[in-house]
Formats: C-alpha cells, structure tokens, sequence
C-alpha cells in the first residue's frame, strides 16, 4: 500500500467515518493536518474565534444532528482553551472527538514552546484519550476513538498526535468493525429484568416516568417508545433539563421540568410515587435535593448505559444495564404480549391535578416592563410551529428557558447541564446552524454570559449563518444575585454588570442586525422584525431587573422544600446549606 503522510492519514480516515464539519483553530503544532485538510477539500473546516467555541460549536452540532462533532486545535493553550468544552460534554455525555497538536515527540516532557501535558489534563475530563506516537496506528486510533465517543454512554475522546508524526509516514487501509478488547457496553437487557420492571409497573399505583438525555442520546426511535409506555401505563413523566423534548410538552401525560427549578407537580409526584421509572438519567444532585428525603416510599428502577451510574448516588431496587431505547422497545413488547391491561390511575392524576392547580409557573405581570417569562412565552408563541432549534447560555435565562418553552422532540434544546458552562450557547447555535442549515436556531441568552464567548458573531457572521441570539437583559448575573438575594441578605457582591456593551451597536460592528426592545408593548414587533430577517440578529431585550427565577428548591432542602414565590422565603440558611449553593 501506497505511504501517506500522518496528516493525510487522519484526514482520510476521517473521511471514512462520514465526517463533514470541522471546528477548529490553527497553530504550530497542527500546520501538516491544515495542509493536508486545504489540499483534501472534502471536509468543511469552520475556523471559530476561541478553542472552548469550537468545543461548544461541536456539541451543539452533535445535539442537534446525532453525529459526532469533531475539533481541532492546536498544543499547548489551544489544548487547555477547549478543556471546558471537553469537560462540558463529558458530562451531558455528548459524542466528541477533539484532535489536538503535540510538539513532536523527541521534545515532549522538555518544556518546548507551547508544550503541555494534554493526555495528562484531560485524563479526568474525557471518556478515554490517546497519545499517538507512531503513525502507523494512526488510523486505528481514530477510528477506535470515533466508536468509543459515539457507544455506550456518549462522551468526548481526545487524540493529541506530536508534530513528527503528523509528517511522518505509513500506509494507512480502512478498519474492519471496531472490537474492542475491553469496551464492550452492554445494550440490551437480560429479559428477565425487563420482565421483572414490567411486573413492578403493572402492579403500581402512583408510577412516575423520570427520563433524561439519555433516551435522546439512543435516537429518535427511543422518544417515540417512551410515548408509546407512557400511553400503555398511563404513567406521568416527567423529565431532568437534559431530557426536555424527549416527550412531549403538549401532553396531558408530561408534568414538565424536575428538580431545583422544576415544577411542582414534577417534584411532588416524585416524592409521593410508589415506583419511579428512571430511563437515561443520573439522579444528579440538582434533581434530588436533600438524599435522605428523596422519594423515600418508592422503589425505583434504573435503566442506563452507563454501569457506573447506578447505585451511584441513590439507593435502586432493580438496576438495568441497557441501552435505553433498546429496554423500551422490551418493555413495550413484553407489556403488550401479557396484554396487560392499563393500570387504574385515576386516584393518582387526581392528586396530580391538585398539584398542577397550584400553577407554579404563573408569574408576576407588569405592564410596564417586560417579565422575562413573558419574554420567552412570546418567543414561544412567535416560533413553536416552526421546530426551532434553541440554546442556552447559563443562568436565570436558561431555566426561565426550560419552564416556559416547551419542546415536543428530542435534539430542539442544547444547553449545558451537568457543567453549567457560561458561553456555551452562541459557539452551539452556530454548531447547530451548520449541521441543520435550514432551521431556526435561536440562542436565549443573559448579557453576562453572552460575553463569555461574544467574539463568536464574527464566526456567524464569516459562515452566514442565520443565528439569533435574544438577549434577557436584566444588568446582572442574574442567578448569582437571586442566591445572593435569598441567602445573603442582598449583599449583591460582584453580580451587578456594570459597563455593559451597546449591544444593538455591537452585533452592527460585526456585520448582524441588531434590535432593542424596552417595553412590553414592543416585544411581539421586536421578536416579529428578527424573524423576518434572514440573516443574523442580536435582539437585546430589556427585562425586569429583579426578577427571581421561581420555583426553587434551595440548595441543602429536600425536593419538596420548594420555594413557589418570594414572600416564601424566611430568613437565610445555614452555613451548611449556603456552601452547597
């Protein structure tokens, strides 16, 4: 076989592996693999501003189409710049495969220029990562990295491959299917676990489905298995932040959000369930609140790909290692082939409804300025029936986002989760762009958070991406003053964000349609005149500066401690509570 380059190798057998977008920026440490992508020309290579962007742009790209997002970047800081990135999608398990320069081999471990240690920094940050030292096991690597991203419990895997590798050369053929020697996740379930999960369900009474990411993460076919469980049981569900989409908001059946910004009924129904169901989700401490007072009458099963993840934080009754559409479509097989008859409910949608009568989500109205739930209802309104793509920031704006936008498929809301990761919902609206060119993506944003990665409009703008970006602005980091609201005595210490940017001027300095809305009278116009747009707008709306983000459980309280409205709140916590904020 004919030798190729290191550089080419890599760019071939990501061709192999269907890759078409690139995100990433170029240094030193990376030239042979530009080189060798400029003279391929069969992948878009999209050039961000920052290295954490591409990251971010690369999991809204994954989110949002099922593929797995790929980055390049260079050593040294351009390594360490995308460790956020990494981390963020490590922990909202979204598939990644982040190559990154090294300096060339004979140097490593001298302190060259723009050296650093990235196997070593991203050894607790990744799925798996490699140091690729001979070019001939180039090809193997990437590929093996590509099946370890994108089976079992997605992640992100890094690959750093030293200068001289990339320039030296080997032969290179396409792998045969990956079998690893060691990762083999577990995809289907025994069958007598299904059935003992049916029996359980079958015989509850106050059953609740509790499903997360990871039921989106198994394809588009495992949302519409848990519709068709949910109509067989007539079990409520509900769903973590990760998980929205995945069944319908329009549905009788869906409770909304669980946990600290959950709604009432979302987190009632799970303390007083006798069974919970948890399909694709963690049991992460923003659901549970208080351990010892979560759910502490039900029994619990636990479906998910990730072996580790159970038994982990709560204490299950039966735990199921599978794929989570995989023990869905069992599930559903198996219920039907008992013909089992749809379990008596009625007394438990009765209590249900009473929690639902306490409307949570009502919020106070202004008719001199904008409520940011308003905002976002309008948003909702103005949109729905076009599918939108949104993303998030970080912060009030992004549970405000959560609560009042309702999703009815899976891969329409990208946010970050499990890290919290100010700046992610630009770069990942523009990954989303890309990967879905004809749909509207919008970024609801808070004007602290957007500036975390602001420098990404000129990506927008260079791609002609139609992004839009709509800003709550309440002059504040709004989630850091609640807290510091409620449980310092408004001590508002370094959450004011003083010297804010005109941003209407801003987003005209980089080429984008810029708006400002300042009353409520001019919302539906505003959010009217950016869609009519067809290129990319920065709409700056002018909210309540005040406002808090409620429901609530406070951090330390049990998931039933719930905080509806402020005249709810008594006193401060203790100091034991206050350092879990």
């Amino acid at each position: 076989m004919t030798e190729k380059s290191g550089a080419d190798i890599l760019v071939e057998a990501l061709c192999d592996l269907g890759v078409d977008v690139i995100f990433g920026y170029p240094g030193g440490a990376v030239l042979p693999i530009y080189d060798a992508l400029f003279r391929s020309g069969r992948i878009r290579h999209v050039l961000v501003r920052h290295e954490q962007a591409a990251t971010h742009a690369a999991e809204g790209y994954a989110r949002s189409t099922g593929k797995p997002g790929v980055v390049l970047v260079t050593s040294g800081p351009g390594a360490t710049n995308a460790v956020t990135g990494i981390t963020d999608a490590l922990l909202d398990s979204i598939p990644m495969v982040v190559i990154t320069g090294q300096v060339p081999t004979a140097l490593i471990g001298s302190d060259a220029f723009q050296e650093a240690d990235t196997v070593g920094i991203t050894r607790h940050c990744t799925k798996h990562n490699y140091l690729v030292k001979d070019p001939a096991l180039l090809g193997g690597v990437i590929h093996e990295a590509f099946h370890i991203a994108t089976s079992g419990r997605p992640g992100p895997v890094v690959i750093d491959i030293p200068k001289d590798v990339q320039v030296a050369t080997a032969a290179y053929q396409k792998p045969g299917p990956i079998q690893h020697k060691t990762y083999r996740p577990a995809l289907k379930a025994d069958r007598s676990d299904i059935e003992q999960a049916i029996d359980m369900l079958a015989a509850a009474e106050r059953p609740i489905f509790y499903t997360g990411g990871g039921i989106i993460n198994s394809g588009p076919a495992a949302s519409l298995l848990l519709h068709e469980l949910a109509r067989l049981t007539g079990a409520p569900v509900t769903s973590t932040l990760m998980g929205l989409g995945v069944f319908p908001a329009s549905s009788p059946q869906f409770l909304g959000m669980l946990g600290m910004h959950g709604t009432y009924e979302a987190n009632m129904a799970m303390n007083q369930a006798d069974l919970i169901i948890a399909i694709g989700a963690r049991f992460d401490d923003r659901v549970t609140g208080r351990l010892d007072a979560f759910s502490p009458n039900s029994r619990k099963v636990h479906i998910d790909v990730d072996r580790s993840s159970i038994n982990k934080t709560v204490r299950i009754d039966l735990g199921i290692v599978a794929d989570a559409g995989h023990a869905m479509e069992d599930m559903v097989r198996i219920w039907k082939a008992r013909q089992h008859p749809k379990p008596d409910t009625a007394e438990w949608w009765r209590r249900i409804q009473g929690w639902r009568a306490v409307q949570c989500l009502n919020f106070p109205q202004d008719n001199e300025v904008i409520m940011p739930q308003r905002a976002v209802r309008a948003l909702w309104e103005a949109t729905h029936a076009r599918e939108p793509i949104i993303t998030t920031e970080v912060g009030q704006h992004q549970m405000w986002a959560a609560q009042h936008f309702g999703f009815e498929k899976p891969n329409k809301w990208l946010t970050s989760g499990g890290l919290g990761t100010m700046g992610y919902g630009l770069p990942a609206a523009i990954g989303a762009q890309l990967g879905n060119p004809n749909a509207l993506v919008i970024d609801i944003a808070g004007e602290a958070s957007i500036q975390m990665n602001i420098q990404e409009l000129a990506t927008a703008t260079q791609y002609r991406l139609p992004v839009k970006v709509f800003i709550l602005n309440n002059e504040y980091m709004g989630m850091v003053r609640q807290w510091q609201e409620l449980t310092y005595e408004s001590r508002y210490a370094e959450s004011y964000s003083d010297s804010l940017p005109d941003f209407v001027r801003l987003a005209e300095a980089y080429g984008w349609k810029g708006i400002r809305i300042e009353h409520p009278d001019q919302l539906d116009a505003g959010i009217a005149e950016m869609l009519a747009h067809d290129g990319p707008v920065m709409v700056d709306c002018m909210v309540a500066k005040l406002a808090n983000c409620f429901p609530m459980i406070p951090s330390g309280a049990a998931h039933t401690d719930m905080i509806l409205q402020a005249n709810e709140v008594s006193g401060t916590m203790d100091d034991e509570a206050k350092a879990l904020v």
